[in-house]
């Protein structure tokens, strides 16, 4: 019967011979996947780093000037940090799924412009706007990248351009018309962003969830489609992070001078792109840390209130570049050491229906292709001499007979 033969028509592992069913307990991809599990350990390491880092320049900004944590300077500084890191997580979790979001720069700035002048309206109606186009654009940029299946950097470049061409229809900056101040919840902001940072990472170390959000990562011909849950998941994180750099945007208008400047904010996107990186994310998608994005951050919005204390002056191409540069390396790190072990042994756990909605699966006791069972091969008679077969013993000799 159909039901029972469902194991003859499932794909077949060629290097061991283990159906895909039980691989997917043990491979993040059965198709080309690597036994065992891949180790955060490496990830752990390097995000020590950056906690000792930031601790040395905490301190050295703490030693140049005090002040420069404290009050209201505090309060300014954590928020420029929670500007930054939803930047940082919008670019992270493109990056994740293996499809670069490179627009979140140009989405932030202009929705920064759009917040400056519709401020007056309240936070409402001057951010629920924003939010709802920039989700359509998202939705637009992920059918783009799933549906033609492109590389998710070269389509958000291409809408990149799109929202530089609104923001250069305003020639002169604007002043923002808001009062809303977010420095009188810097401290809420800034927990929220940090609980979302590490529990974000936590979710994505586990290897079911890393697995699915990394699912888009191509494993051998780039342009050889994933699956529609692929799709799916590719399309809903470029949604989400062209949501989180407009809320990117409206923080930082809100928390400026009072001037939003426009520009074309790919230098945002450097910068985005750059401290997600230096957090740990993989450039090629799936792999990540747990707390690297919050230290990643923090150490990147010191240094730059550590920098003019110093008298120095470094624009956002620098300070990205510098990221994305050390970000390279970490990557190269990462995909090394965080690999499973050669020669890992782990078990596969138990998985019951493997391929749900094909029938049921029935175990076997040995490969179907060596059904039906061969009996075994009988020796082969061994030859018999004639001369020393019994009845030349027990008959009676013709010669005997005569003699009588």
């Amino acid at each position: 019967m159909g039901y029972e033969e469902t194991g003859r028509d499932r794909a077949v592992e060629p290097s061991s011979g283990v159906p895909v069913a039980v691989l997917e307990n043990v491979f993040d991809d059965p198709s080309h996947g690597e036994p065992g599990r891949d180790r955060v350990g490496v990830h752990l390491g390097w995000e020590f780093v950056l906690l000792a880092g930031l601790a040395t320049l905490g301190w050295l900004l703490w030693q140049e000037d005090p002040a420069a944590l404290r009050a209201d300077n505090l309060r300014t500084l954590l928020i420029d940090a929670v500007g930054l890191g939803l930047l940082a997580l919008a670019a992270g979790l493109s990056l994740r799924t293996a499809a670069p979001n490179l627009a979140v720069g140009p989405v932030a700035v202009a929705t920064a412009l759009h917040y400056a002048e519709q401020g007056d309206r309240g936070l409402p109606a001057s951010v629920g706007p924003a939010v709802a186009v920039a989700a359509l654009g998202g939705l637009a940029l992920g059918l783009a990248v799933v549906v033609l299946h492109v590389p998710g950097w070269a389509a958000s470049l291409a809408g990149a351009a799109g929202v530089v061409v609104f923001i250069e229809r305003r020639s002169a900056p604007v002043l923002v018309q808001s009062d809303y101040d977010p420095g009188r919840n810097a401290g809420y902001l800034f927990a929220g962003f940090a609980a979302v940072a590490v529990l974000g990472g936590l979710f994505g170390a586990i290897r079911a969830i890393r697995r699915l959000v990394g699912r888009y990562r191509p494993i051998a011909d780039p342009a050889q489609r994933r699956g529609a849950v692929a799709a799916v998941v590719t399309a809903l994180a470029l949604v989400g992070s062209t949501v989180l750099a407009a809320l990117a945007g409206v923080l930082l208008a809100a928390n400026g001078p009072g001037v939003v400047t426009p520009t074309p904010g790919l230098d945002l996107t450097v910068l985005a792109v750059g401290v997600a990186m230096l957090a740990g994310t993989s450039a090629y998608g799936r792999r990540g840390g747990v707390f690297g994005t919050l230290l990643a951050v923090s150490l990147v919005t010191v240094f730059q209130v550590y920098a003019p204390e110093r008298g120095w002056t470094f624009s956002n191409w620098v300070v990205g570049g510098t990221a994305l540069g050390v970000g390279l390396l970490v990557t190269r790190l990462v995909e090394t050491f965080g690999r499973p072990r050669p020669g890992s042994t782990d078990k596969p756990e138990p998985v019951g229906d493997g391929t749900i909605s094909t029938g049921w699966t029935m175990p076997q006791s040995q490969s179907v292709d060596n059904w039906p069972p061969t009996l075994p091969t009988p020796a082969a008679p061994q030859p018999v001499d004639p001369w020393r077969d019994p009845r030349w013993e027990d008959s009676p000799r013709r010669w005997d007979t005569d003699e009588r």
